[in-house]
């Protein structure tokens, strides 16, 4: 029988190639770029699936089309598996994208021109916190904290003293580029004194709170927690909106029909078999050597003389200050290290002087390597690895024998879904 991938090669060899190459990159290099995770095989398998074909807006038991009881029961299975994991009283696992589950939350419990206070986006903020070029910054009135960069910590008696003047009805805490934890009691204290929503954008954080390595925002009172549900979670790319039940019938709304029309019911099953995964002892373990891998790769970094945001790291990623570490901007150092077969991201810093597109820093995480199973040890590999070629970036042979020895390190380390 000719199998799915064989019909692909025979219709669409370009784009079976591009297929095959881009496994094969994955094989070869090394993936750490915080967001990017390698997705457990039965997802993959639920993504090529069948439920690709159907149709299903509504929610369950309330659906626009008929067939529906499969869909209904994936989904059923799913936000219950989210209520449970994290902990929460209702789960919408609808959205499509991060950036759709964080515009759903807006616009379904403020109004336009609410403000909504949050993290700066050169601080780590995400683009959906109110970047001015975003259309929820120009939706909504988006106040803006800030961090030490020293540190990373972020002053709540200034927060506190925002919140006062602008009388925000959202104080949203999370990040996309912040290497530090949060003070969820501190931001609950202040949302609750002047009347706000309190929200976490828990998306590159997610999967490290299902395991139990990180804190569950919903153990300080936050009243929404949204999330994707790839990066650390290592589902298929979607989101998903956890919230108090008094929010519910509002964000459902807000997701379909306020949004969106019929969810990907392929990316529901496998969010759905992901939050099974997420309540098992081995994804408690690598939620928490994410973390130990993490440590480790910062004092590699911190040992040979780079200048980390913030100092360090207390959670899976880190941003290194090329500018001030190697004298180049990060496009130069993403675009070194990917002819090293190593992956990461150039990353904007705080209050920097650099345009976006040649900020002054990378951003690397450990997800995905902790997912093919590498340990502190290899960390350390990494550090060094790293360093000489963003020491040498005119030396091209030194680049190329660190591409070999790279590749042939990541032989000893399957890719989830492709041994």
């Amino acid at each position: 029988m000719t199998t799915n991938l064989e019909y692909l090669e025979q219709n669409d060899p370009a784009v079976f190639a591009a297929l095959r190459g881009e496994e094969n990159r994955q094989r070869m290099g090394i993936e750490l770029i915080p967001s990017e995770n390698y997705t457990f095989p039965e997802v993959l398998a639920t993504l090529g699936s069948v439920f690709t074909n159907k149709y299903s807006e509504g929610y369950p038991g309330r659906r626009y089309y008929g067939g529906q009881e499969f869909t209904d029961q994936i989904e059923t299975l799913a936000r219950d598996r989210a209520k449970e994991v994290f902990r929460c009283e209702h789960a919408n696992v609808q959205p499509l994208s991060g950036s759709a589950m964080n515009q759903a939350v807006y616009l379904g419990l403020l109004e336009p021109g609410d403000t909504i206070l949050a993290m700066d986006l050169s601080h780590g903020g995400h683009l959906t916190h109110g970047a001015p070029v975003s259309h929820m910054g120009k939706i909504f009135n988006f106040e803006r904290y800030v961090t030490n960069p020293v540190d990373g910590s972020i002053d709540f008696d200034k927060v506190r003293e925002d919140a006062l003047k602008y009388r925000p009805k959202m104080i949203l805490a999370g990040y996309t580029s912040y290497p530090r934890d949060l003070d969820y009691a501190a931001f609950v204290s202040i949302a609750e004194e002047v009347g706000a929503i309190s929200m976490t954008d828990a998306s590159h954080f997610g999967g490290l709170v299902a395991g139990g390595a990180m804190k569950n925002p919903f153990d300080f009172g936050f009243d929404v927690v949204t999330t994707t549900t790839h990066k650390s979670l290592r589902g298929p790319r979607g989101g998903m909106i956890l919230c108090k039940k008094e929010f519910a019938k509002k964000i459902d709304k807000s997701v379909f029909p306020g949004l969106q029309g019929g969810p990907h019911m392929n990316a529901v099953a496998g969010i759905a078999t992901t939050l099974l995964n997420a309540q098992g002892q081995e994804f408690k373990d690598y939620a928490r050597q994410v973390l130990l891998n993490a440590k480790a790769l910062a004092a590699g970094f911190i040992e040979r003389q780079a200048s980390l945001v913030t100092g360090g790291t207390d959670n899976h990623m880190m941003v290194i200050d090329t500018s001030i570490s190697y004298g180049i901007d990060g496009r130069v150092a993403e675009e070194l290290l990917d002819q090293a077969s190593i992956t990461t991201n150039k990353q904007i810093i705080p209050d920097d002087p650099n345009p976006p597109l040649r900020p002054s820093g990378i951003r690397i995480g450990t997800p995905a390597a902790t997912a093919r199973g590498m340990r502190e040890a290899d960390m350390e590999k990494l550090a060094g690895w790293i360093h000489i070629c963003l020491s040498n970036p005119e030396d091209e042979a030194k680049i190329t024998s660190i591409k070999g020895e790279v590749e042939e390190f990541c032989q000893q380390f399957p890719v989830p879904g492709l041994e």
